[in-house]
């Protein structure tokens, strides 16, 4: 067993680096602390975040700053149509030598790195889509029978539009429970865009600078998952997965609204992302306050309403309060 004093100072002096970490990332995406604090989450947790929102809310930028302040190798793939997954896992060439010797020699594509930004990724083809799946799950790569690991840590933050549909492949159930965390990234407010015009027209403009490396973003996952979680937190956490499930006996008053609930990932990202809000916020354990704030970004991509409930004006967020609010009550009854 660790030493829990040796455990607390730790926690306390990540959780500082992180407060740090925001400071910097706000100085170029200014107003948008709870898409901050959730991205930095599915970091935290080693996942991925789809980040979903109208154009020009500053989601490129947002993963940008991140690369640089976490001090991660990023690159950024934009997807199209006629986008292949050799364009983005790579392909072997066939090269020949001055003695005219002939020899396959890998190229690698872009996914070979640390942070992966996968911009539009509803825009490519299924086929395409479907090239990040290993990529995601296992982080490395079959390439020609051959398995490539992929960088330490590995992240993939995608975004989406989620107005324009022309032109667009829905992305399937098996690669959206592949992300830890839907992020949605809403409108500022008016202070906040008001603080947007003046930082980004200006002759000068802040940069971020780095916080983190991947060494260090590597031992805070490492840390995060020995974090202590309460009992209480636990049973929270299964009870509220369980009553989104249409097919169980917690979840039977859904089974003419959903189609299908979420499955054992989601309790798991609820798990480990209640753990990283609370390190975000300064706290050494979590609550199930942590358990009602990040069960909308957990829960919400791995559900799908039944289409008489769509029919019926029914929407994901509203069901989800609701089953959140129904959970706790039980919990604090219990």
């Amino acid at each position: 067993m660790a030493d829990p004093t040796q455990l607390v100072a730790e926690i306390e002096a990540l959780g500082a680096r992180l407060g740090a970490a925001k400071a910097s990332i706000n100085q170029k995406f200014i107003g948008q602390d709870r898409v901050v604090d959730q991205v930095l989450a599915a970091m935290l947790c080693g996942g991925h975040a789809l980040l979903v929102g109208l154009p020009g809310l500053g989601k490129t930028l947002l993963v940008e700053t991140l690369s640089t302040v976490m001090g991660l190798h990023g690159n950024r793939i934009q997807f199209t149509p006629d986008l292949m997954p050799a364009d983005i896992l790579g392909s072997e060439v066939l090269e020949t030598a001055a003695d005219g010797s002939r020899a396959f020699r890998f190229l690698q594509g872009p996914v070979f790195c640390q942070l992966l930004m996968a911009d539009e990724i509803n825009r490519a083809s299924p086929r395409t889509q479907s090239a990040l799946l290993q990529a995601m799950q296992e982080r490395e790569v079959t390439i020609a029978g051959q398995q490539r690991p992929l960088g330490r840590p590995f992240h993939v933050l995608a975004t989406q539009n989620p107005i324009e549909q022309e032109g667009t492949y829905p992305l399937p159930e098996a690669q959206l429970d592949r992300f830890l965390l839907q992020v949605n990234v809403a409108y500022p407010t008016r202070a906040h865009e008001r603080d947007i015009l003046l930082a980004t027209t200006g002759a000068n403009q802040a940069a971020a600078h780095q916080v983190f490396s991947a060494e260090d973003l590597i031992a805070a996952q490492a840390l995060l998952r020995r974090m202590p979680v309460g009992e209480a937190v636990v049973e929270a956490i299964l009870d509220l997965v369980r009553a989104c499930r249409p097919a169980e006996p917690e979840g039977a008053d859904l089974a003419g609204i959903l189609a299908w609930g979420p499955g054992p990932r989601a309790a798991q990202a609820l798990m480990l992302t209640v753990r990283a809000r609370a390190l975000l916020d300064g706290r050494l354990v979590p609550s199930i306050a942590d358990v009602a704030a990040m069960a909308h970004p957990v829960l919400e991509h791995r559900m799908a309403l039944s289409f008489a409930a769509r029919a019926r004006g029914e929407t994901l967020a509203g069901l989800i309060e609701r089953t959140v609010a129904r959970t706790l009550r039980l919990e604090a009854a219990a």
